[in-house]
């Protein structure tokens, strides 16, 4: 599915990242696997260090977190936006929307459309679409996105496949209207038939949550987790991307009449940099122009690691330049999507640390 829109903007970024930084080289004791494979691994992959919540820490404390910030430092005023979107995979609860319990936590206005929606690795392009959408509507100024999951509560700290990669994170991206913006391009496709490749077998009313769906197994590779634990079969979803995202780019330039050439950089959601490089060599992208440096620094925080990289790599640029950039997500569902815009002259382009 392709999409065009047209006098949208994206006028500021920030992205919260928890303080709590943990090591590879300190977690590699808790797997069942020789340190010299592990260390193996931290090359190859890109492990390092990433960073987690605390206990009891839940997207909303990140976002209100995030929001206060911007409302402190002048950067956005709670009145002159109209619609807050949060993307996320982990809210505080089942119901009622994470979106509304931070409305309410800032006491924002009551004429706010609020709404959640269940994605992931391409949780970012989505909230996007969805959020140039809106704008659509005359009534509606300026969007809030917001992009937030804190997966490593639902991660089993034995799993090396998983552990060392998850990160946890938060994006606030502001959207609104501008005449002066080009076009943007979009593109979008699900295949539900592979949904089980990324997945939390247990928790929802599928599977009740149990004391025997909580009890760690042997999964026959020296990796324990349980099925209230984050599953990822790791072979099949690098099969994936690497079969479905470089078609899925050239379509989008196919259809935006654009030549690869043409693109400054080509900012990926990053599962790891081993991946990340795959992808680059198949479609013909040097590395300076597709960063891969995220999972390393700070772990893999789903979609959130687009907004990531956009602030880590380029956030003294985007505030005084302009730059066409692809960006594209891709995992959980299975989804994957991409967007081709100018992105720069922003506002603000921030990270900063929760405590």
């Amino acid at each position: 599915m392709n999409f065009t829109f047209h006098k949208k903007n994206i006028s500021g970024l920030l992205v919260v990242l928890p303080a709590k930084e943990k090591q590879f080289l300190d977690e590699m004791k808790e797997f069942n696997f020789p340190e010299a494979r592990s260390l193996k691994l931290k090359e190859v992959m890109g492990y390092d260090r990433h960073r987690v919540v605390e206990d009891g820490v839940c997207v909303s404390d990140l976002s209100v977190f995030g929001l206060s910030y911007l409302f402190d430092q002048g950067l956005l005023q709670k009145d002159e936006f109209d619609a807050l979107i949060l993307v996320t995979q982990s809210p505080d609860h089942f119901m009622p929307p994470t979106s509304c319990i931070i409305q309410g936590r800032l006491s924002l206005k009551k004429d706010l459309y609020c709404l959640d929606i269940n994605q992931g690795c391409a949780g970012f392009i989505i909230g996007l679409i969805q959020a140039f959408m809106m704008l659509e509507q005359e009534t509606i100024r300026k969007v809030v996105l917001i992009n937030a999951d804190v997966l490593s509560r639902k991660t089993s700290i034995k799993d090396r496949n998983s552990y060392p990669l998850v990160g946890d994170a938060a994006s606030i991206t502001i959207i609104e209207k501008d005449e002066n913006e080009p076009n943007i391009f979009a593109n979008l496709k699900m295949d539900g038939t592979r949904n089980d490749v990324l997945i939390i077998p247990a928790g929802g009313f599928r599977m009740p949550s149990t004391q025997e769906t909580a009890k760690l197994e042997d999964l026959g590779d020296n990796n324990f987790r349980s099925k209230d634990h984050l599953c990822m079969r790791g072979s099949e979803v690098f099969n994936f991307v690497q079969v479905e995202v470089p078609p899925m780019i050239e379509d989008l330039l196919s259809f935006a009449r654009v030549n690869r050439d043409k693109i400054d950089y080509f900012v990926f959601h990053q599962p790891n940099r081993f991946m990340l490089q795959k992808l680059a060599d198949k479609m013909k992208v040097p590395y300076d122009r597709m960063p891969s440096n995220i999972v390393e620094n700070f772990g893999n925080s789903s979609g959130v690691t687009i907004p990531t990289a956009l602030a880590f790599n380029f956030r003294d640029a985007l505030r005084s330049q302009q730059y066409l950039m692809c960006l594209a997500g891709f995992g959980v569902g299975l989804t994957w999507s991409a967007m081709l815009l100018l992105l720069g002259n922003m506002d603000f382009c921030n990270l900063i640390d929760y405590p």
